[in-house]
């Protein structure tokens, strides 16, 4: 094989991948937030959530994406691992619907679909026009791919020495092997068993030297997976775990079937001569027959991935209502009462990811934010769940005081939300100095560390005057004079920070880091402001939760 050749079969693998990714991502960019809402709500039921994990792969054409999905669901808190163990195996099967595309043989329109889907893309208006353009030149590059590398290794099929090579992948480990590699190089079994095809296309492979590669593709897939598990909760390891066990238990099996029964001539005879769809038809079977299989014995999966990975996650703040539901919606003032405790807990998570995102300022921490993105998570849900609870009460028939409450909790809600979303900035601005990329010389440190102390002030006053709802004078005092400190000492010392730049004490990153993060501390402390003034023009009464625990 001449390097021309060696380079134009890269050059087809590269639009091949790069075709599979723009129709992917066209069809999903179609189908909009509907799939991964239906990876979400649809998966109760595990052959439900088969059929789920089969039509996303089958439009996203990557199991390896739809695997990952569903492992971010799991570490979130949204989807349990029952719930991911169908969409993954239905994944496993949508992931064959590009090589059985390749085996009909439409490499013929790649050109036209190239030029039809390009101009839609440039000429449309319409945004669902230009995504159906995507879709379709994706389709055009990824049998334009086809093409070139089945072009390039026409030479291999006349290669003695290749033909030697193949012939070694009969032998069981070493084909899987091949598999396993190749695909966790590129990380799509998709694009590995095109390639396969590729290679049957220019003659230069059999069924029965692919068919153990076939199955060691299957396992290579899993890495994708894998690597998205790090630094996830057991359980969002474990769903990768599935995904990988379900591959090898199905890889063992069928190449034991394989070595025991005439499983190529099988298949040979179901499309004779036509080696491209034979490979289709086997990577169709083993992800079909082992989801038949595997599927109904799902809860022994998950027992063995709970081995593999032992141990329990440590509490975290579930994605769901603690002191909510709808049948108190006939009593509308326990309803009130109700989710006021569920805006406190709100409060104790927002301020608890300030201090995260302090201490990783200060003293570093990949744990820290990882904990403050998933408690972000769940402010959001509440900010969503609790303002969608205020609208259904604020309907109902209630006392003038009660209606005022749910009036302003609208707004507390919300600057909570916020808080939460600062304290997010705060934690970015962590990690660019954990990244080395910045740093904070110690007097910077030491008056970002008063700033803090001031906020946190503000955060523990302003919640125990919300709780209070009036009466409180003194309390009230002290919010607006540690609101008009934490005002005057941020403009005080973003004035020294900019002469300190024009004496160049400073680099700009790290100036920015601080400036940064002096302006999310005093939005902070606005935000606690309104929170503290939100029910001073009701007669709410303290509610039993101590604000001292906040």
């Amino acid at each position: 094989m001449s390097l021309e050749n060696g380079m134009m079969l890269l050059c087809g693998l590269g639009l091949f991948l790069f075709g599979m990714k723009l129709m992917g991502d066209g069809l999903e960019l179609t189908a909009g937030s509907k799939l991964k809402t239906l990876v979400e709500r649809l998966t109760t039921n595990k052959y439900m959530g088969a059929l789920i994990g089969l039509l996303v792969t089958a439009v996203i054409q990557s199991s390896s994406a739809t695997t990952v999905m569903v492992v971010g669901f799991v570490n979130a808190g949204i989807m349990n691992l029952a719930q991911a163990v169908g969409v993954i195996m239905g994944a496993n099967i949508g992931t064959t619907v590009t090589s059985f595309l390749i085996a009909i043989k439409l490499n013929s329109l790649a050109p036209l679909a190239i030029f039809f889907g390009v101009i839609l893309m440039q000429f449309s208006k319409k945004v669902n026009r230009r995504h159906v353009g995507q879709i379709i030149t994706g389709f055009g590059v990824l049998f334009y791919g086809m093409s070139v590398m089945s072009t390039a290794m026409d030479p291999l099929s006349e290669s003695e020495f290749f033909r030697d090579a193949i012939i070694q992948l009969r032998h069981p480990l070493l084909g899987l092997l091949v598999g396993l590699v190749f695909t966790a190089i590129i990380q799509s079994s998709s694009a590995s068993v095109g390639v396969l095809q590729a290679l049957a296309v220019s003659g230069a492979v059999g069924l029965d030297s692919a068919i153990f590669v076939i199955y060691g593709q299957n396992i290579g897939t899993c890495v994708t997976a894998i690597l998205s598990s790090i630094g996830t909760t057991k359980t969002a390891k474990r769903t990768a775990t599935v995904h990988l066990l379900f591959n090898v238990i199905g890889a063992m099996l069928f190449t034991v079937l394989t070595i025991a029964l005439p499983v190529v001539s099988w298949i040979e005879a179901l499309a004779p001569g036509n080696v491209v769809m034979q490979i289709s038809l086997i990577h169709i079977f083993f992800n079909v027959i082992m989801t038949g299989l595997l599927l109904p014995m799902s809860n022994v999966l998950v027992r063995l991935a709970c081995r593999v990975i032992p141990g329990e996650d440590k509490q975290r703040e579930a994605m769901s209502l603690r002191f909510l539901d709808p049948r108190i919606l006939s009593t509308p003032p326990i309803a009130v009462t109700q989710v006021i405790k569920e805006v406190e807990r709100m409060a104790t998570l927002a301020k608890n990811n300030f201090l995260l995102a302090m201490d990783a300022l200060f003293a570093g921490g990949e744990n820290k934010l990882q904990e403050l993105e998933e408690n972000e998570g769940v402010l959001n849900y509440l900010n969503q769940t609790i303002t969608e609870y205020l609208v259904k009460i604020n309907a109902l028939e209630l006392e003038e005081n009660d209606r005022k409450v749910v009036g302003a909790l609208f707004h507390v809600v919300s600057d909570y939300e916020r808080v939460g979303d600062h304290s997010e900035n705060l934690g970015e601005q962590a990690a660019i100095l954990m990244s080395g990329k910045a740093s904070l010389s110690e007097a910077a440190t030491l008056e970002l560390e008063r700033m803090r102390d001031l906020v946190e002030k503000i955060l523990d006053d302003s919640f125990h005057l919300f709780l209070k709802g009036s009466g409180d004078s003194r309390l009230a005092f002290e919010v607006n004079a540690t609101e008009e400190v934490i005002d005057n000492e941020t403009d005080r010392l973003k004035d020294e920070h900019i002469e300190r730049l024009n004496q160049g004490l400073c680099t700009a990153q790290s100036g920015a880091v601080y400036t940064d993060t002096l302006t999310n501390l005093e939005r902070i402390a606005d935000h606690a402001t309104n929170i503290a003034f939100s029910l001073k023009d009701t007669k709410h009464r303290p509610i039993m939760a101590s604000a001292a625990e906040l």
